[in-house]
């Protein structure tokens, strides 16, 4: 939705943003030029406009601002509800979810009606703009056409007096244009906040400019290791964790659930990297190791596994590139999996 505002937005700008401008100036250019004295006329509207413009921009812009952060709420609550379908439906929370949903789907509607009804104030203070700017002209012109005797060279001829209502009518609804994509500006600040916000977030992993590039063996020593999932964590995950698994051993972790034996696990082929301490592998720091070649000699079989569009062998082929179709055989004979992998029409090429 934040770039959908965003491209709507952009959209309106290269139609009107610089169309209505250039019709403004042009409009108001020839208006000077047939009457100094009645295109004065705009310089009493033009600030009423923008002092209207930026009086609504700072509570529209919080309204926004919130509406979005709820969008957030929404797309959780529809995510959960999608994902756990089966569990609310074993446990009859149909109605208890429908309740969740309509609370925050009213919660954005409510602050979508509010910043609307702010919005809407923009067109009427337009349109008595207008109105106020035909009317002080057809006065003034009028005058000024009685006086001159529809004399150009004395003041002003009727045929002018027509003319200034043109390029009145243009000036203003050149106007009223700006003031759309200022709505639209207003309502996209939030969404271009959100979307730099992404786009410029750095990783908290980086690979070493002259990282190892062999991995001598598979030892794994843990010394005075600590971990916070984040900075401003309280509490460790893992707190001064001494452990050392030689090369070619099994070992089995054991613990209640939450105990951190996953987090433990994830630290070795870098999925984070240790607050505090080192982690060897191969007798080096995991941190010197180049990226691909440390998780190229990590195999992690994590507890919930996706599999992503494609045929299985495309799928197989995540752990390697260049695997051949023997290879992928052979992996899955080990894994017990190809007696069903034969059981489909088309095999390892059964799309999924």
């Amino acid at each position: 939705s934040d770039v959908a505002n965003l491209q709507m937005t952009f959209q309106m700008m290269i139609r009107m943003a610089i169309r209505a401008p250039m019709m403004m100036a042009l409009a108001l250019i020839s208006a000077l030029r047939i009457s100094l004295r009645l295109s004065l006329v705009f310089c009493v509207s033009m600030p009423v406009l923008l002092a209207a413009l930026f009086g609504l921009f700072p509570l529209v812009h919080k309204i926004f601002e919130r509406v979005f952060r709820t969008y957030d709420k929404l797309n959780n609550v529809v995510q959960e509800n999608v994902h756990g379908i089966r569990v609310v439906k074993s446990f009859v929370r149909e109605d208890k979810e429908i309740e969740k949903f309509t609370g925050i789907s009213g919660s954005i509607y409510k602050d979508f009606c509010k910043a609307e009804k702010i919005l809407a104030v923009n067109n009427p203070i337009m349109q008595c703009c207008i109105y106020f700017c035909i009317l002080a002209i057809s006065w003034l012109g009028a005058q000024m056409v009685v006086t001159s005797g529809n004399n150009p060279d004395l003041g002003l001829t009727t045929g002018q007096l027509s003319s200034m209502f043109t390029y009145t009518t243009q000036v203003l609804s050149s106007l009223m244009m700006c003031s759309m994509v200022f709505v639209m500006l207003v309502m996209s600040r939030e969404p271009l906040r959100r979307c730099y916000e992404i786009l410029t977030e750095e990783p908290d992993l980086f690979d070493p400019e002259l990282g190892e590039e062999i991995v001598a063996d598979g030892s794994i020593d843990f010394e005075n290791v600590s971990f916070r999932y984040s900075a401003a964590a309280q509490h460790r995950a893992l707190k001064e964790v001494n452990l050392h698994i030689p090369s070619g051993s099994t070992v089995g972790i054991l613990g209640s659930t939450g105990s951190s034996k996953s987090t433990l696990v994830q630290l070795i082929p870098r999925l984070y990297d240790v607050s505090e301490g080192v982690l060897k592998v191969g007798g080096v720091d995991v941190r010197n190791y180049s990226l691909e070649v440390l998780r190229d000699q990590v195999a992690m079989v994590l507890q919930k596994n996706e599999l992503f569009s494609g045929t299985i062998k495309e799928n197989l082929r995540w752990g390697d590139p260049n695997a051949t179709d023997e290879e992928i055989v052979h992996a899955c004979r080990l894994a017990c999996a190809d007696d069903f992998i034969q059981g489909f029409a088309d095999k390892y090429d059964h799309h999924i």
